[in-house]
């Protein structure tokens, strides 16, 4: 049978400049390792090095910059021992890298396997038979050698600074495989779903074995998927390596009826399966395969338009995502990884973009799957510029040479067999910002079909292929702060129509409490370039915070605080955040999909992002899931109207929507009342409102018991952003006239009277905010954070909303869930502010 052994603890780690050993004797049992750092695997260089405590408070300020890089310049050396039980005759073993920076020798018990002209590429994963070198008591060293100019490595672009090491190290898993004497791997499960009754589906099976002897094999594949259970004959020839499909005419069993599907989690209930295939020798198990998989069948359309949009098991999808990026020193772990894919979760997205095959294992993807969450995979545009990859570029990048694609090509094959089981991963973007090169697309289009079922895309960006057509992507920014109203109004650019791929309103900054960790003390105001740092490494553009602090001073006034100056970025970020999801929601007719550019940061940043570095929401993350709530009030900046969106599965009845306004003085301007009743899936107009002086908008949905179903507000202004549209360019589209604001000097201080509550649901505990206005003025954009005995945020914690606005005399209920089990600290006090609010802290026993 099949055993693995993951070579993932107990590493040391050396450089090579603190060592007079070579290869030979490192990789034997009596080298000296005095003062190696200890490590793990998967990890890069520089991750250890911080996990030993060197470069500390290199994120602070500006000292990344000054850090030292040199180190790097010369190769480093990882050196594991183990033991290995006594070979069994007739066995055979392997070892396996399925991921590794840049080049590497590799020696096994005073043997190179393989040298670093041969063992190079991230994105290649390498395999050594191992059979007549193992021994009881074994030692592997790994010399690893750093990426340089124009070679293909790891990808980040402008989101932040290069790695000190460029990711040198063994970043993915590492293991030993034992077989028989036919090997099996990279099984595949196939599916497909008969998508006008959903009731029945098809699955192919398919599996590369390998006679690994000198002798004629008869065996057969043994497969079980819970209590369906079949069995094929095979006949390989001495030596022979084949690929072997099995389809339901072969074993009638994988006509499968009534398959519980694979869905997203906003569409249904992600199910999965397993596969535990056995390939089998005289009675005897030689390899074996376990794989998890998924039933669900992902297929393109276009619109009349010519954008493409997805569908999911015969359903039309509006794809709602945001962008990845692994930590800079690639330090995720299974558990920051959950937690961050909860997150997206509980934002009510329904995708993750990968641009850039991230993750240091398929740990990522796993629980992708599990949480429904679809998976947009393929390369970054780091090998499309100059400036990233360190040669010439041209229209179809900087991949040129028949070395350079043949090794490209290696990196799609070894990827896409690699994840291709994974239900959650719905198409392959072989390019972003840029097309392959025509010889290069015809090599991958050559492969890709050989290998996968899924929708192919050339770019991310809206291009045309000789090869492959029309993307049907846009790439048309902005990555700059716009208004709100844009999403709505842009019909050219990156408004809400088609499908964007990556796009946002700039700066998303993070809570005080997070700049505090990033921006020294003496810093943090008035900015300054030491803020600048931290935003993105975009040559020319996007390196400051101008545009946003312009669009505050004009709309606003200049704040005269950081506080005010805070309050003021935030609002601004939530509500253009918000309105581009909620633009794209009302517009679903033209609109296919948006990709919020970005999730996450791989360092400190002020610049797109949701959740923070420190992973504490940014107040964006709350936009987003109120814009995004599958049952939403959502107001028109285009039309001023009031539309009812409904991305539930269910139908909704006789439903009332109660729409308030209210002036800056908290006066009420207006209220209505309104009878919606909504189809499954349904966007409709409920009513036209015109915003006449600045206001307050409150929306809320009520069912015809009166039980609140959902709300939303904004703030907003009788005139509009207008836009210079003739200077627009990737960046964004400059605003010639603001939106304007400063009357909001007449919102008066509020008062809120809180009550708080405790309780246990399953393995969660909730913390209830009761919550009431005492006052005659709105208590605007109020923030809730709990924090432990030393004034630290409490993370993960996922409230259902925050940064809320509450009418005068009004009342709201706040939850808060957590595992105590997972979170970084004790909760021991809830502090509140807002924006006509003074800060409170709060006892919590």
């Amino acid at each position: 049978m099949t055993d693995e052994i993951l070579l993932s603890r107990d590493w040391l780690v050396q450089s090579s400049a603190k060592i007079d050993q070579d290869g030979k004797k490192l990789s034997s049992e009596n080298a000296s390792v005095e003062g190696w750092y200890t490590a793990t695997v998967p990890s890069t260089v520089m991750g250890i090095l911080t996990n030993n405590g060197e470069y500390q408070d290199i994120f602070v300020g500006k000292n990344y910059p000054e850090a030292d890089k040199s180190p790097f310049d010369v190769s480093w050396w990882y050196r594991k021992s183990f033991k290995f039980s006594p070979i069994e005759k007739g066995r055979h073993i392997k070892l396996e890298f399925d991921g590794l920076t840049y080049r590497a020798n590799i020696w096994l018990n005073g043997q190179l396997l393989a040298s670093k002209e041969e063992v190079y590429g991230p994105f290649c994963r390498f395999f050594f038979d191992i059979t007549d070198k193992i021994q009881e008591n074994n030692v592997l060293a790994v010399e690893i050698f750093r990426a340089h100019d124009g070679e293909p490595n790891i990808g980040f672009v402008d989101w932040n600074p290069r790695p000190l090491d460029e990711n040198m190290g063994i970043f993915r898993e590492v293991r030993i495989v034992t077989t028989g004497s036919v090997d099996m791997r990279s099984t595949w499960v196939k599916s497909k779903v008969n998508t006008e009754t959903l009731d029945e589906a098809q699955l192919n099976i398919e599996t590369q074995v390998e006679n690994l002897s000198d002798q004629t094999v008869e065996g057969k594949i043994k497969g079980q998927i819970e209590n369906i259970s079949f069995s094929v004959p095979v006949s390989l020839k001495p030596r022979e390596k084949k690929t072997v499909t099995i389809t339901p005419s072969d074993a009638k069993e994988l006509q499968i009826k009534n398959p519980r599907l694979w869905w997203s989690h906003d569409m249904g209930t992600p199910e999965m399966y397993k596969l535990n295939l056995s390939f089998i020798v005289n009675n005897q198990v030689s390899a074996r395969e376990n794989i998890n998989f998924g039933i669900r069948q992902i297929e393109t359309y276009k619109t009349d338009e010519g954008h493409k949009g997805f569908i999911l098991n015969g359903k039309k999808i509006l794809i709602k995502s945001a962008g990845w990026t692994d930590d800079i020193f690639l330090r995720d772990t299974p558990e920051s990884n959950d937690l961050q894919v909860q997150y997206v979760k509980d934002m009510n997205l329904n995708s993750i973009r990968f641009e850039n095959i991230w993750g240091n294992s398929q740990n990522i993807y796993n629980l992708c799957d599990q949480y429904g969450l679809l998976a947009l995979v393929g390369w970054s545009c780091q090998w499309e510029w100059e400036v990233y990859l360190g040669t010439p570029d041209d229209e179809f990048g900087c991949i040129r040479s028949e070395h350079d694609m043949k090794l490209l090509t290696r990196f799609l094959h070894d990827q896409v067999t690699w994840l291709r089981n994974h239900p959650s991963l719905i198409a392959w973007m072989v390019g972003s910002d840029k097309l392959p090169r025509p010889e290069l697309e015809k090599m991958y289009l050559d492969i890709y079909s050989k290998i996968d079922d899924r929708p192919y895309l050339g770019a991310a960006k809206e291009l045309v292929s000789e090869l492959s057509g029309s993307t049907g992507m846009k790439m048309l920014g902005p990555y700059e702060y716009v208004g709100p109203n844009y999403w709505f109004e842009d019909k050219n650019y990156g408004g809400a129509y088609g499908f964007n791929t990556e796009t946002s309103p700039g700066p998303q900054l993070p809570i005080l409490e997070s700049i505090r960790k990033t921006i020294p003390e003496n810093k943090l105001w008035p900015l300054n370039d030491t803020w600048d740092y931290h935003c993105t490494t975009a040559p020319n553009v996007l390196n400051n915070l101008n545009v946003l602090n312009k669009a505050i001073n004009a709309k606003f006034g200049k704040p005269d605080n950081l506080k005010a100056y805070l309050d003021r970025a935030h609002l601004l970020n939530y509500e253009s955040t918000k309105s581009m999801f909620e633009a794209f929601r009302v517009n679903k007719a033209e609109a296919t999909g948006v990709v919020q550019w970005m999730l996450n940061s791989a360092w400190p940043s002020f610049y797109w992002q949701l959740y923070d570095y420190y992973k504490i929401p940014v107040p964006a993350y709350y936009g987003v899931k109120k814009g995004n709530m599958p049952l939403q009030l959502i107001f028109n900046y285009e039309d001023n109207g009031i539309y009812a969106v409904n991305e539930t599965m269910d139908a909704k009845g006789i439903m009332k929507a109660k729409i308030k306004s209210y002036l800056f003085d908290s006066k009420l301007l207006f209220e209505k009342e309104i009878q919606v009743s909504m189809k499954m899936n349904d966007v409709q107009k409920v009513v036209e409102i015109t915003p006449k002086e600045n206001s307050f908008l409150f929306l809320s949905l009520y069912d015809n018991q009166d039980k609140l179903l959902t709300e939303n507000f904004y703030c907003v202004s009788h005139t509009y952003d207008e836009y210079d549209w003739q200077n627009t360019d990737w960046v964004g589209s400059p605003i010639k006239k603001y939106a304007d604001f400063k009357n909001i000097k007449k919102l008066t201080e509020a008062q809120l009277d809180i009550d708080i509550y405790q309780s246990v649901d399953q393995d969660e505990k909730v913390i209830v905010l009761e919550i009431e206005n005492t006052t005659s003025t709105i208590a605007f954009f109020s923030q809730y954070l709990l924090k432990d005995e030393k004034g630290e945020v409490i993370y993960p914690v996922f409230w259902d909303d925050n940064y809320v606005s509450i009418m005068p005399g009004g009342k709201k209920t706040l939850k808060c869930r957590f595992n105590e089990r997972q979170i970084n600290s004790e909760i021991k006090s809830l502090q509140i502010t807002g924006w006509n609010i003074d800060q409170q802290t709060l006892k919590i026993n």
